[in-house]
């Protein structure tokens, strides 16, 4: 059975957005600055594409071959920075750039990082003690 055209339309349009976004888009190659600080970005990834197509005939059409086809696809992406991994002397803090949160749960995990960090500097303490 011959291949349908509505696939290579649909494995190009996949593939071009393949080529749009890969891992680096959402965490970012680091960026090292001249204090030994090391930054990594990360995004928020979201795109979406669509097929179509058809099959008609036309009026000059020979008897016995097989119709015309007609088809379009598109797609789209969107990326929103919304933080950083800040690396300095081992430790690993997240720097939101998004808005505050809107709900108490939204800002307790927001929050989850930076309590760990000062759990764990308490407990160093009290072993270095």
């Amino acid at each position: 059975m011959d291949k349908h055209p509505i696939g290579d339309l649909m494995e190009t349009t996949m593939q071009k957005i393949r080529e749009m976004v890969d891992v680096n888009t959402i965490i970012g190659n680091p960026i090292v600055t001249a204090d030994g600080i090391t930054l990594i970005p990360v995004s928020k990834v979201s795109f979406g594409f669509a097929s179509g197509g058809t099959d008609f005939q036309t009026k000059n059409q020979q008897p016995g071959h097989g119709n015309s086809f007609g088809g379009g696809s598109g797609a789209g992406v969107h990326i929103v920075p919304v933080a950083f991994l800040v690396v300095k002397d081992g430790n690993v803090r997240l720097l939101s750039i998004t808005p505050p949160a809107n709900t108490t749960i939204d800002r307790v995990i927001e929050l989850v990082p930076e309590v760990i960090d000062k759990i764990n500097d308490l407990v160093k303490k009290d072993k270095s003690e």
